[in-house]
């Protein structure tokens, strides 16, 4: 399923520039890429090996995109999303402010989904979604999906 019919299956108008689906093989996620979420939360050291893309599908509606993408690596517990704490879910390497995303989120807990892609018999990205995500300035809290990728060397 494309992106445009993920989200016109939740009734949501999606933009032109989200409108690109993840093909198989590609390692670009539908949506927008957000250098700024790559500037909060990846390691400051290793920031040049990520990517960030903001999406206004929900996580479930991602993965629905790369369920034939032959890269996608299966492993169990891959590719599910669970709930998790927001310091969990961002992890603690990136220079965000803690205290504000926790804030931020409250009690509410983030949507999480984990997996990787392989190509040539071994792992080359890691991928998370989160949902919802917050803005750069970590102010309010958007709908839709932050997929947080490390491509590994």
């Amino acid at each position: 399923m494309t992106a445009a019919a993920a989200a016109a299956c939740l009734g949501a108008t999606v933009p032109a520039a989200a409108q690109r689906a993840a093909q198989p093989g590609t390692t670009e996620p539908p949506g927008t890429a957000s250098p700024a979420h790559v500037a909060l939360f990846a390691p400051t050291a290793h920031a040049a090996a990520y990517r960030a893309y903001v999406s206004p599908l929900t996580p479930e509606a991602l993965l629905s995109t790369l369920a034939d993408d032959p890269a996608a690596v299966r492993t169990p517990g891959a590719w599910t999303v669970r709930r998790d704490a927001p310091l969990d879910a961002f992890g603690r390497s990136g220079p965000y402010n803690r205290s504000r995303l926790a804030r931020l989120y409250g009690s509410r807990a983030v949507s999480v989904a984990r997996g990787a892609r392989a190509a040539g018999g071994r792992v080359t990205e890691s991928w998370t979604l989160l949902s919802p995500y917050p803005d750069p300035s970590l102010e309010r809290l958007e709908s839709g999906t932050l997929v947080l990728i490390l491509t590994v060397p």
